[in-house]
């Protein structure tokens, strides 16, 4: 009999402790060797050497296998060129994508050190690439300031990759080492003679690492890149797309103004309106801590904040954000009462009320910074908060005093939304009242299931009453609940949360659903498991999708985050012959249909799910063993908050660039 874990590694591979978890409690006494696990002692223990573990376990260095953590490889090698920008020895960053996916990332820095590690006894350019927490960022002699806190990134990438390559040019030569799965295949050579300095790693991601694509997305890189040109004033750029020889694809990022480019980059992509003519820039140092702030206000009804920390994003803030929103909130109040602006006995304005409409870049370096986690998504240095704080209110103080005309017209907005938020209080407080002496808070167009376990349900949230009532005919009722919904619903982008609170459209999707929604949102009150939109597989279904999918992104965002909000996908086609009859996604899958049933087919194309009888629409769209469905992700969350603004904001011509960009990808809808 094989060993548990041999047999939890043939059946789930690189799954989640969770799941591996739930396998074990799976496996039936019969699958378990006995005789080794009562025996268990020293010869049991597994060391794993070298980049062994990196390899046995790639999602805890990167994330994952998937798209996310290919393309990781690449950002881990271009912040240790960063990392030598930060230090002031590189000016110029170019990064390649050549024919088969192989990446190739050079800078003019001051080169990986090539002399002898007496230590590892191995030159240090070899050490950096196959020892994990080896490089200039630990004793801090060799960086100041880094990104890199744990030291894994280029060894990690050596050890994901089929082969990697590295020439390092310093001390009047190029040195040369060929890598193959994270294994020196050859010794450090001098290959020529060179009067420049910097470093040139090619690697090819390994497949049988990376078994979901090996291919790289030229947009993912091209964001990431241009943040970080942002993000270091000066600092070029180049990112180009050799795949194809006959479009070669070169975008060369460098701005001069900064943080300040950053914010109206985000401004002028989005179709927003600046209220006030430049972005507000201002920075502070102190000691080894360094603090830069830009910030922009728009007509728009949306905050969009972003940090980072040594020019990492810190996707889930930390305490140079608390010190930013702290700060912005009392430059308000006080700069309002000082002005008369705030009368007596008005309420204090509030961190939502100060940031509604507010572009906003926050960025320091510092020595020492201490992330939470690899994926570094939050910030803990306690002590930054404070010159953040000071740095923001000091100076931000000082431009209201000095702008005053762009001072009133930001107050303007910010009174604005105080009142619209106190509307939507008293909303919420009388739609409580109101619930509360109702029998049942629940929409009157639900129909619920049985079951009351949240787990184990799920809700319909359909197009139409005609398609409503085949899905209420149509479905488990054990399990599955139907909402029908008439009629385009508003658009929360363009709307504040006064109108959003009691909608007709909207109010019914938040009483079924049970959770509130913005500042009142509770997740742990959510009454489904599964959230399904189901629309007509047209133009109009797909407005009637990206609605609510905008709804959900601004005012519902747990639900996307964490897995409930899913897309039905009804068939576009019905092929029969004779008795028999199948079900078509696609064009391409119904000239395949026809060609399988011999030509002469009887075929409908479905204008609308009202269309379906409910038989067919519980085969086609509603049956867990035959449905398909799209579940919502979020791997982005700011081109996410990007995209809705272009697509459900004012200004056209944002749109029309999105549409036109895009629309290779669209198919099957009836325009």
């Amino acid at each position: 009999m094989e060993n548990i874990e041999e047999k939890i590694e043939e059946e789930i591979g690189q799954e989640s402790p969770a799941q591996e978890q739930a396998l074990i409690e799976d496996l039936s006494d019969e699958d378990i060797d006995t005789s080794v696990t009562e025996e268990y002692g020293a010869d049991q223990i597994q060391v794993l050497e070298g980049l062994e573990a990196v390899r046995k376990r790639p999602g805890m260095y990167i994330g994952s296998t998937g798209p996310k953590g290919l393309h990781h490889l690449v950002y881990e090698i271009v912040d240790n060129s960063i990392d030598e920008a930060l230090a002031g020895f590189c000016t110029h960053i170019e990064v390649e994508i050549l024919p088969g996916n192989i990446i190739s990332v050079r800078d003019n820095g001051r080169g990986i050190p090539v002399g002898l590690n007496e230590k590892m006894g191995l030159p240090t350019v070899t050490v950096v690439l196959t020892v994990l927490h080896a490089g200039g960022k630990f004793g801090g002699s060799g960086y100041k300031v880094s990104g890199g806190l744990h030291g894994v990134g280029s060894s990690v990438v050596n050890a994901l990759s089929e082969w990697l390559e590295v020439e390092v040019s310093r001390e009047g030569h190029v040195w040369s080492q060929r890598f193959e799965r994270g294994d020196a295949v050859n010794e450090l050579t001098v290959t020529g003679d060179t009067d420049e300095t910097g470093t040139l790693i090619r690697f090819k991601a390994d497949p049988e690492v990376f078994t979901e694509t090996t291919e790289y997305d030229f947009e993912i890189l091209q964001r990431r890149l241009r943040e970080s040109a942002f993000l270091n004033a000066g600092l070029s750029i180049t990112l180009t797309d050799k795949r194809d020889s006959e479009n070669i694809i070169e975008q060369v990022y460098c701005y001069e103004g900064g943080l300040s480019s950053f914010v109206e980059f985000i401004n002028n992509s989005r179709g927003l309106t600046a209220l006030h003519p430049k972005p507000i820039h201002f920075s502070a140092s102190k000691n080894d801590r360094y603090a830069e702030i830009a910030l922009m206000y728009n007509d728009g009804y949306n905050e969009t904040l972003l940090s980072f920390a040594n020019n990492v994003n810190t996707i889930d803030g930390g305490t140079h954000e608390t010190g930013f929103k702290n700060a912005l909130t009392r430059v308000f109040n006080d700069y309002g009462k000082k002005y008369n602006i705030l009368k007596d006995g008005d309420k204090k304005l509030s961190g939502d009320d100060v940031r509604e409409g507010l572009v906003a870049v926050v960025s320091v370096k510092l020595t020492e910074a201490e992330f939470e986690g690899q994926t570094k998504g939050k910030l803990g240095n306690t002590d930054i908060t404070g010159l953040v704080y000071s740095t923001v209110y000091e100076k931000l103080m000082t431009y209201f005093e000095e702008n005053p005309s762009v001072a009133k017209a930001i107050f303007s907005k910010a009174l604005d939304a105080s009142r619209a938020r106190e509307a939507a209080r008293k909303a919420r407080d009388l739609a409580r009242r109101k619930s509360a002496l109702e029998s049942n808070a629940l929409p009157g167009k639900l129909a619920d299931c049985i079951e009351k376990s949240a787990e184990n349900t799920e809700i319909y949230i359909v197009e139409g009453d005609s398609a409503g009532g085949s899905a209420k005919e149509g479905r488990d009722r054990y399990y599955q609940a139907i909402l029908p919904l008439w009629g385009k619903m508003l658009n929360v982008e363009k709307s504040r949360l006064d109108k959003v609170i009691g909608n007709d459209k909207l109010n019914p999707v938040v009483m079924a659903l049970g959770t509130g929604i913005g500042d009142d949102f509770d997740i742990s009150k959510l009454r489904y498991n599964k959230i399904v939109i189901m629309a007509d597989a047209d133009v109009d279904g797909a407005h009637i999708c990206t609605l609510l999918l905008t709804f959900f992104f601004r005012y519902m965002r747990p639900l996307i985050d964490e897995g409930h909000i899913y897309i039905a996908q009804p068939p576009l086609f019905k092929i029969s012959k004779g008795k028999k009859q199948m079900y078509a996604f696609s064009d391409e899958e119904r000239d395949q249909y026809i060609e399988e049933l011999g030509g002469n087919c009887d075929i409908q194309r479905y204008k609308g799910l009202g269309e379906m009888d409910p038989q067919q629409l519980w085969e086609t769209t509603m049956d867990p063993q035959t449905r398909i469905m799209l579940r919502v992700e979020l791997d982005d969350a700011l081109a996410a908050d990007e995209t809705f603004s272009i697509l459900m904001g004012d200004k056209v011509e944002p749109r029309r660039e999105f549409i036109e960009k895009n629309a290779k990808y669209v198919q099957n809808l009836d325009v």
